[in-house]
């Protein structure tokens, strides 16, 4: 079996509140609008559209448990959906400050992701041909991702 590796392709930047459902017989639920953000890398950049969402379970064993989808908006008009799984966990006290909104070393906690890609456009069709994964990070209201492509 060839060994697996990964090639950048590019940085998200995401503004995103959160709204606390509170507790429910699955857990913690939280939902997300995302109001928009930026993407840039090698071979694409652009916006983050407005109104995608985010639907998380804080699990009673205090994983994060995350889906979500957006619309990314290439710097030449080009439409990319774009969905995720994910989760995020760590030591209790990281979690908490976190959660306090505290700028947090992301190599302390755990925050991965699999995100697919999907396009109409000719130039960017590659992408509905590849699988990647995401190491993600928090500060407040601001969610961060790199993306990479595995090959």
């Amino acid at each position: 079996m060839p060994e697996i590796t990964t090639e950048f392709l590019f940085e998200i930047a995401l503004e995103v509140p959160v709204l606390a459902l509170g507790e429910t017989p699955y857990g913690e639920r939280r939902v997300a609008r995302f109001e928009g953000g930026t993407f840039e890398g090698p071979k694409l950049r652009g916006i983050v559209l407005p109104g995608g969402g985010g639907w998380m379970l804080l699990r009673r064993d205090g994983v994060l448990d995350i889906e979500v989808r957006i619309v990314l908006k290439t710097d030449d008009e080009q439409m990319i959906y774009m969905h995720w799984k994910g989760f995020r966990h760590g030591p209790k006290e990281i979690i908490d400050r976190l959660n306090r909104g505290e700028a947090v070393d992301p190599s302390s906690y755990y925050f991965r992701t699999t995100p697919y890609l999907e396009t109409s456009s000719e130039k960017y069709s590659w992408l509905n041909r590849i699988c990647s994964v995401a190491t993600g990070s928090r500060v407040g209201d601001r969610r961060g991702f790199s993306v990479y492509q595995v090959l």
